[in-house]
C-alpha cells in the first residue's frame, strides 16, 4: 500500500502550514512529508497545505492564497491553511485522540481551540494581526526554526537545513497542540462537575465535589449569586474558600473575605474567626483556607455575613 502524503511548500515556513501539516499526521501517522512547489507532486498527493491554489476541503486542498479566495469564519477573520485545516478535521482529530462517542462535545472542543489558538495563528499568517508582540506568540517562536539569511543551507529551498527547520517546528507545535486540546477536554468534562455542584446558603456559596475544576469563568458568567466557591485543595490536605469575580478576567470579587482576616494564619485567624482549623487568609482577601471541609464552609458562612 503507498504511504499517504502531505505536501506543502518548501523553503521558508510559517505556523500556518506547519499546523496544518502536524493535524494532518495526527490523523494519519507515518504519513510522508513532501515540501515542494512541484505542481504535478502537489496535485498527486492526497493533501496539499498551504501550497497549490485550491481550497477544497473534500480533495484534501487547503491554501488560501489563490485569488479570489475569500474563506473567512463568521466572525469575520480570514482563514489561513491552519484554519481550513482545523475547521475540516479538527472535530476528528478530537474525537479519536479522547476516544469521544459524543460529536457535539468534539466539536465544542474543536471550536473553542479555534477561537483560542487558530484563529491567533490564521490572523498573524494573514497580516491582520502579529499574534502577540515580540517572540510571545506561537507563530513568531514557529517562525524562529527557519534557517537564517546567512545559514549555509538559506538559498537551497530543497536542502536539509529547511526540512530540519521545519521537522523542528513540528516537534515543537505537535505536543502544544496535543496539551491545548487535553486542556479543553478537561475543561469541558469538568464544567459538568461545577454546574451540578452543590449550593448553600441561599445559592450563595458552591460546594465542589474535587480539586482543580475549572470553575472560575464559569461560575463568574452563569452563576449570578454565587459569592464564594469551596473545594478541596490538591495539596495542602486543607479545604478553600475563594471569591467570585465580577467578570471572568476581572480581578474585582462580588465580595472579598472580610478585611480582619487579612493575612492571617494559623492560631490568629482561628482566634479572629472561631475556626479552630483555619489555615490561612490571603492578604489579598481573595481566598482563605481551614483543615477541614467542615472549616472551610464555616468560613463562607461567616464571610456572607461578615464586611467585605
Amino acid at each position: 500500500m503507498a504511504t499517504l502524503q502531505i505536501a506543502t511548500h518548501n523553503g521558508s515556513f510559517h505556523a500556518d502550514d506547519v499546523f496544518g501539516v502536524a493535524v494532518l499526521q495526527l490523523l494519519h501517522p507515518g504519513a510522508e512529508l513532501i515540501r515542494t512547489r512541484d505542481p504535478r507532486l502537489i496535485a498527486e498527493a492526497p493533501f496539499a497545505v498551504d501550497v497549490g491554489g485550491e481550497w477544497d476541503a473534500a480533495r484534501g486542498r487547503f491554501d488560501h492564497h489563490q485569488r479570489g479566495f475569500d474563506g473567512r469564519r463568521p466572525n469575520g477573520v480570514v482563514y489561513a491553511s491552519a484554519g481550513l485545516v482545523w475547521a475540516a478535521h479538527g472535530a476528528a482529530l478530537v474525537e479519536r485522540l479522547f476516544d469521544l462517542q459524543d460529536p457535539t462535545l468534539a466539536q465544542a472542543i474543536a471550536d473553542d481551540l479555534d477561537e483560542q489558538l487558530v484563529q491567533h495563528l490564521d490572523r498573524a499568517d494573514t497580516g491582520a494581526s502579529h499574534g502577540a508582540p515580540g517572540l510571545f506568540g506561537l507563530s513568531a517562536l514557529i517562525g524562529q526554526f527557519n534557517a537564517t539569511w546567512d545559514h549555509p543551507g538559506a538559498a537551497d529551498k530543497d536542502g536539509q537545513a529547511h526540512r530540519t527547520g521545519f521537522e523542528r517546528a513540528l516537534a515543537l507545535l505537535t505536543p502544544v497542540l496535543l496539551a491545548s486540546l487535553d486542556q479543553l477536554r478537561a475543561r469541558h468534562l469538568g464544567a459538568r462537575f461545577v454546574r451540578d455542584a452543590q449550593r448553600l446558603h441561599d445559592g450563595r456559596v458552591l460546594l465542589l465535589p474535587r480539586s482543580s475544576l475549572p470553575w472560575k469563568e464559569l461560575v463568574s458568567r452563569e452563576m449570578p449569586d454565587v459569592l464564594f466557591v469551596v473545594y478541596p485543595d490538591s495539596t495542602d490536605a486543607q479545604h478553600q474558600v475563594h471569591v467570585v469575580t465580577v467578570e471572568p478576567q476581572s480581578f474585582t470579587a462580588r465580595q472579598d473575605l472580610p478585611r480582619a482576616w487579612a493575612g492571617l494564619r494559623d492560631a490568629e485567624l482561628a482566634a479572629v474567626t472561631g475556626v479552630a482549623d483555619a489555615v490561612f487568609c490571603h492578604n489579598g482577601r481573595f481566598i482563605a483556607g481551614a483543615g477541614s471541609l467542615q472549616g472551610a464552609l464555616r468560613l463562607a458562612e461567616l464571610a456572607l455575613a461578615g464586611p467585605g
